[in-house]
């Protein structure tokens, strides 16, 4: 039998800890696994239940190195989304979930800044939820630098069911 690590809260740097983890099993709550320390790299969402080997899930051979739980929330959903870097071009309020920029508003590049005011979001590399993810809080994201200069194609909001 393996080492066992419990972790109830946000971890910036679990290279220690994880460096052989092979599985793991969620508990309660939906989570962001990242594939660098500090919460950076690439994300994974995991809600409850047991992943036997996550590693096929994530299509490489990298290992957890961070990871934070994603508030519970039950208030509403409200953000900002932007065509372009810096709040230009046209913007869209939303407050629900949308599976393909492009076809929604003619955003041929998707968004590419956001001000989330309520709520938490999936934002997603490709239409229909598909590809990269990326979690998003509350707060200002003026441009996506920090995620690979990504260009997000479709959101949903982080509902109380995923939990």
């Amino acid at each position: 039998m393996g080492r066992s690590w419990e972790c109830s809260g946000d971890c910036a740097d679990m290279s220690s800890y994880m460096n052989r983890c092979h599985s793991f099993r969620v508990m309660s709550g939906c989570w962001m696994f990242y594939d660098q320390p500090n919460y950076m790299g690439h994300q994974y969402c995991f809600r409850r239940g047991e992943y036997s080997d996550y590693m096929s899930m994530w299509g490489s051979s990298s290992w957890v190195r961070s990871c934070r739980m994603i508030p519970w929330y039950s208030g509403s959903y409200r953000m900002r989304m932007y065509e372009r870097d810096n709040y230009m071009g046209q913007m869209m309020e939303m407050t629900g979930d949308c599976d393909n920029f492009m076809n929604r508003y003619n955003w041929s590049h998707g968004c590419m800044s956001c001000h989330v005011m309520d709520g938490h979001w999936m934002m997603y590399e490709h239409p229909n939820y598909m590809g990269r993810m990326w979690y998003f809080g509350p707060g200002h994201y003026r441009n996506f630098r920090n995620w690979g200069n990504m260009r997000f194609m479709s959101m949903r909001r982080v509902m109380s069911d995923w939990y």
